[in-house]
């Protein structure tokens, strides 16, 4: 008897405890972290020799070489030299047999294309949510791209708590090849819900084609509101039937302190 009480106890906290997860990540959100101010005050020698500013004059020449490589040749590309950044966009994925998101056959390209998609995610009967993700690729060379997240959490006295999530991002495809592409993102989130705050987000994202009309996709946002992390973590499989796919797949979500694991499914179609 003791034990079936000691189990109860430990459901109904465990229950609690989940039950206001969004409604902590919401509080936390809103709450304004300590901010350790410590104003130090030097005395900085007000003569420097001619030597020393010739030196800082090379070494900030040098960093800012080192930097614009870093951004030419690796986020951006070398166009002179990378054939597959002049890839085309294809009309939908397989719609050859074989390519994916690029061709390199410029008849078979395609210089506008929106793709759209719609999740379901579950992560238990008292937390779940819907997924709505858009690109618009104006042409090969880069595209925006806006999620809409909207969680859903049953408390234990059968209200509903949510929570809405919003990335709005840049992105770049840095790798455009006919089975595989790699780029980045750089843009904001933002969570509404009461909380109203933004951030800047960046990020990573890839798809590999793997053949029979199948592809992996992985991507990873990064963002931070009022001192607390907001990140977005996907994975998911499509099968691609001309221009629709349907898919599922795994998303990890870190909004403040909380963390919110689902699985999902869904699918979309490519305009």
């Amino acid at each position: 008897m003791m034990k079936k009480i000691v189990l109860a106890a430990l459901c109904f906290f465990s229950l609690t405890l989940h039950a206001q997860k969004i409604e902590r990540s919401k509080d936390e959100l809103k709450s304004s972290p300590s901010q350790s101010s410590g104003n130090s005050s030097g005395s900085s020698n007000s003569s420097r020799s001619n030597y020393a500013d010739d030196d800082n004059n090379i070494w900030l020449e040098l960093l800012f070489n080192i930097a614009f490589g870093v951004f030419k040749y690796g986020l951006i590309g070398d166009y002179t030299k990378e054939n597959d950044l002049y890839n085309r966009l294809t009309m939908y994925p397989y719609a050859d047999g074989f390519s994916g998101n690029y061709t390199p056959d410029s008849v078979a390209g395609k210089k506008f294309r929106i793709d759209l998609e719609d999740h379901v995610l579950y992560s238990n009967n008292n937390l779940f949510g819907n997924h709505v993700k858009a690109k618009i690729r104006p042409f090969q060379y880069f595209f925006v791209q806006a999620d809409y997240r909207e969680l859903f959490e049953r408390r234990t006295d059968n209200t509903t708590d949510n929570l809405t999530l919003f990335h709005f991002n840049i992105a770049y495809d840095r790798i455009r090849l006919r089975h595989f592409n790699l780029g980045w993102t750089l843009g904001a989130s933002y969570v509404g819900s009461q909380v109203r705050k933004a951030g800047f987000s960046y990020g990573l994202q890839a798809e590999y084609f793997a053949g029979k009309h199948i592809s992996f996709s992985g991507s990873a946002k990064w963002s931070n509101i009022n001192g607390y992390p907001v990140n977005a973590y996907e994975f998911q499989g499509r099968w691609h039937k001309k221009q629709f796919f349907a898919s599922a797949g795994f998303q990890h979500l870190k909004i403040a302190t909380p963390t919110y694991n689902f699985f999902t499914v869904g699918g979309g179609l490519y305009l």
